[in-house]
């Protein structure tokens, strides 16, 4: 039987709001809820990871902003976003957000757009 621990940790306002919507409406908690996406992608990557299988970490990495599209496409050895997208969509990862030196870039080109 595993110990549960408390641990202190930051969320977005409004996702925790929406959290609390949809635990409500399932009647469970908002921990409960965490406890069970945490689990599953502890599990999947251990699982993937233990077969030897990179995909997950790619997949994963990708979702994080860490790897960008082009380098994902390829690490998968795919041919188009969609597919990309699909397998995010199978491996239950959030769409990913761009890799922070992309929106510094970005950031930095619509400031040069101001001046």
């Amino acid at each position: 039987m595993s110990k549960t621990v408390n641990f202190t940790g930051a969320v977005d306002r409004d996702l925790l709001k929406r959290a609390k919507v949809i635990a409500a409406k399932s009647d469970t908690s908002v921990n409960a809820l965490f406890n069970a996406q945490l689990r599953y992608l502890v599990e999947t990557f251990e699982s993937a990871d233990e077969g030897r299988n990179a995909n997950y970490g790619t997949l994963l990495a990708f979702s994080l902003g860490r790897l960008g599209t082009d380098a994902a496409l390829r690490a998968l050895g795919l041919d188009n976003d969609e597919d990309l997208f699909l397998l995010m969509v199978q491996a239950r990862l959030p769409m990913p957000h761009l890799p922070e030196a992309e929106t510094a870039g970005m950031v930095k080109a619509l400031h040069a757009l101001g001046s």
